[in-house]
């Protein structure tokens, strides 16, 4: 098609489009110079970009001599993106505009089922991919309706989902738990079916890095590693600005890495291996009621621990309260206990706890070995840590710099995500206005 009127008349459109994106509100003879194109050829496509909803006049240009020049703007709100974060623990939804802005975000319960229990029959399976895609389109529909929007206004959706994607079939595999059993209803061809816009679905990490490299701590970073720490352990590699997928989408899949003792890193880094970690080392976290906190000179008020659910925690050893640090008695101990989770175990560290403070750097230095082990293969100038577990990057960033100082034979920077929570549906939206963007510069209808 090239050559053709049709071709042509999209060129100069993106042209113009382009144009506007980079420079802001110009007038037609400002875009004529910026371009190159014609005064004619100008007002021809913008009047066609004008039809199309992409385009619109917004007010007067302050030149100084003559008849004020009316100013074109790219229309941002003319079409809207979505991302959606399918993680283990929240539901993140994200509103973006043609202009890659997050204008409304919101956070849902997860996605929970039963994995231990395999489906009797096909008829089971299939009701309950229903029942997980009809949650996720619930949860979409609030943000819409919450802020004003047809489905006719989406353009399209990216998703990210912790596990691997396929590159060429879009079906999933090696997902987290607990997310375990639901491969089938998170696969691209079953989300396309349930959305009535383009859809798009990618690992959570790697759209966690897109997101780092469009707006975070690694904007314009040419090689840069995101390294995410949670539920599970994954990377994402951005190399000018393009992430690597690799064979089978298994680019960055360092929970397969093995450690120096054997060990698989995901299994000693997630949130579980912390906690085996911290039982191990006679670590818990005993309860006083409110008054009692407000007694007590053990923990400065601002570095409180607090209960998720009702009580305020303060940390203490298994030790003083069993004598020894055997698992029965650890466990002995925990009766009657709130359960050890990792936030507690950082909040204990900031406040000096010593035992969470010697937790803190036996885990620091398996994360540096496996730092170390990226590093040495491919050189970034940058490692972005984030995830539930390497956002805290206030407990994790000194030690783990101290270690590559000394360690590491390449020394990339070492910062936490800019992003935290929401790295991954910001990646949703970029991949998702990616699409959009070039589906309009296509000259692909609108209707």
């Amino acid at each position: 098609m090239a050559g053709t009127p049709q071709y042509i008349r999209n060129l100069n459109e993106n042209l113009i489009m382009d144009a506007l994106i980079t420079q802001g509100a110009m007038s037609r003879a400002d875009i004529s110079r910026q371009t190159g194109l014609s005064k004619p050829t100008v007002s021809s496509a913008v009047e066609h970009l004008i039809e199309r909803n992409l385009v619109k006049e917004t007010g007067r240009a302050d030149n100084a001599q003559g008849r004020k020049a009316t100013l074109i703007q790219f229309n941002e709100t003319a079409y809207y993106v979505c991302g959606v974060d399918i993680g283990a623990t929240r539901i993140r939804v994200a509103l973006g505009d043609l202009n890659g802005q997050i204008v409304a975000y919101a956070a849902y319960p997860p996605i929970i089922r039963d994995m231990h229990q395999e489906q009797e029959s096909q008829e089971s399976n299939e009701s309950s991919e229903r029942s997980v895609l009809l949650l996720l389109q619930g949860y979409v529909n609030q943000m819409l309706q919450k802020n004003g929007l047809e489905w006719s206004n989406i353009r399209c959706i990216g998703f990210g989902i912790p596990g691997v994607v396929l590159p060429g079939s879009g079906k999933i595999r090696r997902i987290v738990e607990p997310l375990t059993g639901m491969e089938s209803a998170f696969s691209r061809d079953a989300l396309a079916r349930a959305f009535p816009c383009n859809v798009i679905l990618d690992n959570d990490v790697n759209l966690a890095a897109l997101g780092e490299y469009r707006s975070g701590a690694a904007v314009d970073s040419p090689l840069f590693v995101f390294f995410s720490i949670g539920a599970g352990t994954g990377a994402g590699i951005m190399v000018q600005g393009q992430l690597l997928h690799g064979l089978g989408g298994m680019t960055g899949e360092v929970a397969e890495m093995l450690l120096e003792n054997g060990s698989r890193l995901e299994d000693v880094l997630s949130a579980d291996g912390l906690l085996h970690l911290a039982k191990q080392q006679g670590l818990a976290l005993g309860l006083k009621t409110s008054n009692e906190l407000k007694n007590s000179n053990e923990l400065k008020e601002s570095n409180e621990v607090k209960n998720p659910k009702h009580s305020d925690a303060l940390p203490f050893s298994a030790e003083e309260v069993t004598g020894d640090n055997t698992d029965d008695n650890i466990d002995a101990a925990a009766d009657g206990m709130q359960a050890l989770t990792p936030e507690m175990i950082f909040e204990a560290a900031r406040s000096g706890e010593v035992q969470a403070m010697s937790v803190i750097k036996q885990y620091s230095q398996m994360i540096a070995s496996a730092l170390r082990q990226i590093s040495t293969v491919l050189a970034p100038e940058l490692i972005v840590l984030g995830g539930g577990i390497g956002g805290n990057g206030d407990v994790l960033l000194p030690l783990l710099r101290q270690i590559a100082a000394e360690q590491f034979p390449v020394k990339p920077q070492l910062i936490c995500s800019a992003l935290g929570e929401r790295a991954v549906v910001t990646g949703a939206v970029q991949v998702a206005l990616q699409r959009t963007l070039l589906n309009l510069q296509q000259g692909e209808s609108e209707e």
